[in-house]
């Protein structure tokens, strides 16, 4: 393990729209996704009876229509197709299913649950939740900005009242799907019947305890531009000491010129050597090293097949 400086790096966006039925999810999401890409190079998965199809005149955006069973393995395998297919938005339309629908995680647990010698619910969520697990991590790992929609519906808790009677109360609405999903976004709007967005989680830090606003094709430049700010990729760690010992080791071995090769690298020492730096260094080493007694000739083949610079 090593320390290193904290570095803000480009990501992609994991954007969350949280909604009744009619609230306008995916509109919004196309409108976002239109801020963050060409319309060609953004796909709905449309799990909604073909609601995707309905805004066409917004733009040429790309559609798959997915039907039951809504397994997270048939979800995995959209986004799969529309990452190969080179989009750069995803839109998940919606999540739902894959928890609350026909096929999906709900559902196999019943039939799991009812096909068991047990019975036991808890014995097939440990068959479930990997399978469940794996479609999260489809939309967390994926080349492409996602956009996933969610529906929300009332939910109760029971209560003890005053006279110590159990009563039903209402709990605020809830998303319709496993607990705990929100968390894994960048950010999450919640939208209400009138088509107003608010964040209700937001590490961009653009949108919270902001007031209420309808979400357009700005509000996707705005977060895109948020998500390209940085480095490509955090900085390689530097050289660990085993390596440091292995490229010693390789350095006393006759015919390695370690001037040259550090100079080559353009740092003073073997320690300023970046993994990356020294897994190069190295395989040149053990090139020179898995031949201790080369001729000439033999020497000049190892010499030409290493870079200009460092000869």
């Amino acid at each position: 393990m090593q320390l290193r400086k904290a570095t803000r790096t480009k990501s992609k966006l994991r954007i969350g729209l949280a909604g009744t039925s009619g609230s306008g999810k995916t509109y919004s999401a196309l409108l976002l996704a239109s801020g963050m890409a060409a319309w060609d190079k953004i796909a709905v998965i449309d799990t909604e009876n073909g609601s995707a199809d309905l805004y066409t005149q917004l733009g040429e955006y790309n559609v798959i229509t997915l039907q039951a069973p809504f397994s997270p393995e048939r979800y995995i395998e959209a986004i799969k197709t529309c990452e190969d297919a080179g989009m750069e938005v995803i839109i998940v339309d919606s999540i739902t299913h894959e928890w609350d629908g026909k096929g999906g995680c709900l559902e196999i647990i019943e039939q799991v649950t009812k096909a068991s010698t047990s019975k036991n619910s808890y014995t097939a969520w440990a068959k479930v939740t990997p399978r469940h697990n794996a479609f999260v991590q489809a939309i967390l790992q994926s080349s492409a900005h996602v956009i996933t929609t969610v529906r929300r519906k009332q939910d109760y808790s029971m209560d003890k009242n005053d006279q110590g009677k159990t009563v039903v109360t209402k709990a605020g609405l809830k998303e319709v799907t496993r607990d705990g999903f929100e968390y894994e976004l960048t950010l999450s709007f919640a939208l209400s019947q009138n088509h107003l967005a608010e964040a209700s989680k937001d590490r961009t830090s653009l949108f919270m305890d902001k007031p209420e606003f309808v979400i357009t094709a700005e509000t996707g430049k705005l977060l895109k531009s948020w998500a390209e700010e940085g480095l490509d990729h955090l900085p390689v760690p530097m050289i660990t000491p085993d390596q440091i010992k292995l490229l010693h080791t390789l350095i006393t071995k006759k015919g390695a010129d370690k001037a040259a090769l550090l100079d080559y690298f353009g740092v003073k020492s073997s320690k300023d050597l970046s993994e990356e730096q020294a897994a190069e260094a190295i395989k040149i080493l053990q090139k020179r090293q898995d031949k201790p007694e080369m001729s000439d000739e033999e020497t000049e083949k190892v010499v030409d097949s290493i870079p200009e610079d460092l000869e």
